[in-house]
């Protein structure tokens, strides 16, 4: 069909959609759907108005109508959006309507209104209505002002850039006493740690505006505000000075050290400023895998640094072997920290490292805490089996759905309406309106049968991402074909077979890449089922003979497979056939894990738990838990994961072939 054949109007907007990937709308109703989409990314509030009369009944209508109101919050009184709010009563886009209307209420300290409208919003899910929120409780002495002023403050230091809600709430609670100007420094330091400077010159705003100038200047340039600084301290200056030495230690850590030792600093910071800015210390050494980290994490104490300092002083002591470290830096950790399963693990193992009190009870300590977490569900779960003696199986399957439990998911309307805009290529709004729908339309979410008939409902449907997702939900029982399926399985299985790949081992790459979504394509350009990136491909099909390669081929799904795969060997070739290494190649690119494996010999989960990038570190854990999933479902029989890992360390021989690995 020629494109001129298409009402004038809506032609530039099926084409650029046709572009993206969306499916062709098959209604006049779809048409109008999908135009809207686009309006309400221009935000013009006159054609969505216009637009929405031509989507009644549809059952997309909801989204909809949520678009149009959304355009219109600036103008609409709170009775029109109140109607507009009525429309479509317990829908994810009634919900997220109010959302939206809360934060403007928030931000234009209408606090009639907003109180009027909380009790209604069911997410519940939003930090910056939370803290507005708490900040009225306070004020109105429903709550004890100095508790909801801790509980603002911990949504705040959770934000990752400046807000409104969070900010406002903690400014009233900073006034009126029942918030200590250190948390307001806390919220500077932490953001300068993450590179937010609107975060940081935000909080420091609230205690000196006059300070924000010296905050860019030690943004930009930390080492000369140091030098330049006068002995005599003025007021606030040495809050400064902590982050000056926060921001210098993002690159040099040494040279941070240096400045944190001398003499002025060592009486004029207080014992909690000098243990956090070790801690910083301490974290940017380990992530740059240096040798003296621990040495710089000696200097404070523990119970004085922050979350993230403690798990990189523990990574620390894994990768020196100094297990003292390891339990100590576990020990200090908040009880919610302590608990997740990867510290559970590490706790356990270091007490079978120190034996402490004594062997025997230190064994039997340790397999409490192993019990404590041992499933096939993921990483250091299947490691917990593996020390136990148990190898990965597949769990029995739950007993199948009721044709009344199908028919419910089937009926259920906020995933009907999910699957309808993934079927229409609104594969974002879709996803949204699904997750709402299986874990906050309901408090608590979705029961775990539930959540199977949701799960098994979208892998009819052949929406393996909500499949899976929904699957892992499930508290009580797994459903291990729902969690871990494989579609495109005898094209999978065959290349692999072809080039000497582990089939489970490409479907747990899979898994992790897209959720099998073949027009996945990420933030930075990845695309497809295995999710590769437009100079890899290019590098690949030149290895591989492609040469007639063209880069939109990589959307191909047959192309995508061939080529993830290959590089997915030549990495494994390049890393010796260490799976981690290969893994972390694949996410990261080859150089990193080149330059991550110079140091000792380590175990492989040793070595994974110490990969500097977050993303890459639980990608590989999840690609190699996966692996082990596959395998147990692909062969039959039980599994290792602890086989699969390895130890990594230095290269031994040169390996010439694709040294240039990307």
């Amino acid at each position: 069909m020629k494109l001129v054949s298409l009402k004038q109007g809506l032609a530039p907007i099926m084409a650029a959609l046709l572009l993206q990937g969306a499916a062709w709308a098959q209604t006049p109703a779809d048409a109008a759907l999908l135009e809207m989409r686009e309006a309400s990314r221009r935000d013009n509030a006159a054609t969505l108005t216009a637009l929405l009369p031509r989507v009644r009944g549809h059952v997309l209508e909801p989204m909809a109508a949520y678009w149009e109101a959304r355009a219109r919050l600036d103008t609409a009184s709170p009775a029109e959006l109140r109607e507009a709010l009525a429309r479509h009563p317990g829908s994810y886009w009634e919900d997220r309507l109010r959302n939206d209307w809360l934060l403007q209420l928030g931000q234009q300290r209408d606090w009639p209104t907003f109180e009027a409208e909380l009790p209604r919003f069911r997410m519940n899910d939003d930090r910056q209505v939370q803290c507005y929120a708490l900040m009225l409780d306070a004020v109105a002495q429903r709550k004890p002002a100095e508790a909801t002023a801790r509980q603002v403050a911990e949504l705040w230091h959770s934000q990752r850039d400046a807000d409104d809600g969070c900010a406002t709430a903690a400014k009233a609670f900073l006034d009126s006493g029942h918030l200590p100007s250190s948390l307001v420094w806390q919220r500077a330091r932490l953001a300068m740690e993450t590179g937010r400077i609107r975060a940081v010159t935000q909080a420091v705003a609230m205690l000196d505006a006059k300070a924000l100038p010296m905050v860019n200047a030690i943004h930009a340039n930390p080492a000369k505000y140091l030098d330049e600084k006068i002995t005599a301290i003025r007021p606030r200056t040495k809050e400064l000075v902590t982050l000056a030495i926060i921001q210098l230690a993002d690159d040099n850590p040494d040279a941070a050290a240096q400045e944190l030792d001398r003499t002025r600093w060592k009486a004029q910071l207080t014992q909690e400023e000098r243990s956090w800015l070790w801690g910083v210390i301490g974290k940017r050494a380990a992530q740059k895998l240096q040798d003296n980290a621990l040495v710089y994490f000696a200097h404070g104490q523990e119970q004085l640094m922050h979350r993230d300092h403690l798990a990189w002083k523990a990574r620390a002591g894994l990768r020196a072997g100094a297990w003292g470290h390891v339990r100590d830096a576990i020990a200090a950790m908040g009880q919610a920290q302590r608990s997740e399963p990867v510290w559970v693990y590490w706790r356990a193992r270091a007490m079978q490292a120190l034996k402490e009190p004594d062997a025997i009870a230190a064994t039997a300590q340790a397999r409490v805490l192993f019990e404590s977490i041992a499933s096939p569900a993921g990483f250091y779960e299947q490691l917990a089996l593996e020390e136990l003696g148990r190898a990965v199986t597949v769990p029995p399957a739950p007993p199948p759905l009721t044709a009344q439990e199908t028919e419910a998911a089937r009926q259920n309307p906020g995933l009907q309406r999910a699957l309808a805009a993934i079927r229409l290529g609104l594969r974002s709004e879709g996803v949204r309106e699904w997750n709402y729908t299986v874990n906050l339309h309901i408090p608590g979410g979705m029961a775990d049968r539930e959540l199977l008939a949701a799960a098994a409902l979208a892998c009819q449907h052949e929406v393996w991402d909500r499949c899976i997702n929904s699957s892992e939900r499930t508290r009580e029982v797994q459903d291990h074909t729902q969690r871990f399926p494989m579609p495109h399985q005898s094209l999978v299985v065959r290349r692999a077979n072809e080039i000497g790949l582990d089939p489970a081992y490409v479907f747990g790459l899979i898994r992790q890449e897209s959720r099998f979504v073949t027009d996945a394509r990420s933030h930075v350009g990845a695309s497809g089922l295995m999710q590769v990136m437009p100079a890899t491909a290019q590098w690949t099909a030149r290895k591989i003979g492609l040469t007639r390669f063209q880069p939109q081929q990589i959307n191909e799904r047959d192309t995508n497979i061939q080529i993830g795969t290959a590089y997915l060997k030549f990495a494994l070739d390049n890393f010796e056939g260490s799976m981690p290494m290969a893994a972390a190649a694949y996410n990261a690119g080859g150089s990193r894990p080149r330059a991550w494996r110079n140091g000792p010999v380590l175990a492989g989960e040793i070595w994974i738990e110490n990969i500097p990038f977050e993303e890459t570190r639980d990608y590989v854990k999840k690609v190699l838990a996966n692996t082990t999933n596959y395998a147990a479902l692909i062969t039959g029989q039980p599994q290792s994961l602890r086989a699969r890992l390895g130890v990594v360390g230095p290269r031994t021989a040169p390996t010439p072939i694709t040294r240039d690995l990307p």
